[in-house]
């Protein structure tokens, strides 16, 4: 009885070398005589798959784990496409290589100045987008630390809390969603694998995840915005929340989506040239703000009482000021600290902006959630 996988595998002989990616680039005009439906994709979008698949090869063998997975069907989502002679965005449409002009929404106009480097085309759900990468030959400063600083502590009683005292309950996206989505994945469980059927429900499961996935974003970038409209500087924790979420509160820690919020937080900071740092995570709810003294605390303590100065308030509260005096220590030595000017009034494209050496004093105007 022959074995199925030795004939769905591909298995090399022993004596064959190891295909490399310079041997199957160079294999792919053969690969289009005998599979003439390679020929209907563009040349550079195969080039780019061989690529990516070595790329993916070469990180295993340095990491040792995380063997490419061969993609089934409806698992490759994306296309990339590496470079165009022309512009290829003309009006409201997007031209490409083998294509017609794709009727797109636009979100903004390409800025005088920039080109198109790469257009990657992804699939999520039913729904595709193009993320559009531009290039210009300018180079813009990091921002220096300057204006009034803030420690944020995140957690999941309270999604976020500044020293200054601001506090954002959780929204909980997925919890909130995730009886509709059980009820869908139900029914999808139900359906005749590959048939029509099963491929709308899936469809539906699909949008769903994509719902709760777009609006945990959108508040991500919210949240983030606001933190930069009350400071020149932000400073976060500098944890592995891929650990906390192998715990038993696992769901909840992905729910809440703190690494792609502090990575957010961090792009937006650049971008409105706010200082951004993370500090040493360790002992931040067990110390006090006013005196440095250090008491241990369970979970269940969610007042900060310390017994040497006295001083009072919320758990998260005191844990963000802690957060924002490491962060004030950390840019005090040498060669960090001072003030820069970082206007971006000469680029290309660019309108009036604001100086980044100018700074408000923070409110407490960030964005809240009820619970």
């Amino acid at each position: 009885m022959t074995d199925a996988r030795v004939e769905k595998e591909y298995i090399l002989p022993a004596g064959l070398k190891f295909p490399n990616e310079v041997s199957q680039l160079n294999a792919l005009p053969r690969a289009k005589k005998e599979f003439p439906r390679l020929g209907e994709v563009p040349s550079q979008v195969l080039q780019q798959t061989i690529k990516q698949l070595h790329t993916a090869w070469e990180g295993f063998q340095k990491r040792g784990f995380g063997f490419p997975r061969f993609k089934k069907h409806g698992q490759f989502k994306s296309l990339l496409f590496p470079q165009f002679k022309e512009c290829p965005i003309t009006g409201f449409h997007l031209k490409l290589p083998k294509l017609e002009p794709i009727s797109i929404n636009l979100h903004r106009s390409i800025p005088d100045g920039f080109v198109v480097k790469q257009v990657r085309i992804i699939k999520k759900a039913d729904r595709w987008y193009a993320s559009i990468s531009i290039q210009c030959d300018v180079s813009v400063p990091n921002p220096m630390p300057h204006g009034h600083p803030i420690g944020v502590d995140v957690g999941l009683e309270k999604f976020l809390a500044t020293s200054d005292g601001v506090l954002v309950q959780p929204p909980k996206f997925f919890v909130t969603m995730q009886g509709r989505l059980k009820v869908l994945q139900r029914r999808l469980s139900r359906k005749l694998r590959r048939s029509k059927n099963y491929e709308k429900q899936r469809l539906k499961v699909a949008r769903m995840h994509h719902t709760i996935d777009n609006t945990r974003k959108d508040f991500h970038f919210k949240q983030a915005h606001a933190l930069c409209n009350d400071a020149g500087m932000v400073f976060m924790e500098d944890l592995d929340y891929r650990i906390s979420a192998k715990g038993f509160l696992g769901k909840h820690m992905l729910d809440a989506g703190f690494g792609q919020f502090r990575s957010i937080t961090e792009y937006v900071c650049w971008k409105r040239g706010v200082f951004f740092a993370q500090v040493d995570a360790r002992g931040t709810s067990q110390e006090c703000p006013e005196c440095g003294a250090v008491h241990k605390k369970d979970l269940s303590v969610r007042i900060h009482c310390c017994l040497e100065c006295g001083f009072t308030t919320d758990r998260d509260v005191a844990s963000g000021q802690v957060i924002r005096n490491r962060g004030i220590a950390l840019i005090s030595t040498d060669g960090q600290s001072g003030i820069e000017s970082a206007c971006a009034d000469d680029l290309p494209g660019v309108g009036v902006t604001q100086s980044r050496q100018v700074s408000k004093p923070g409110k407490g105007k960030t964005r809240k959630v009820q619970s």
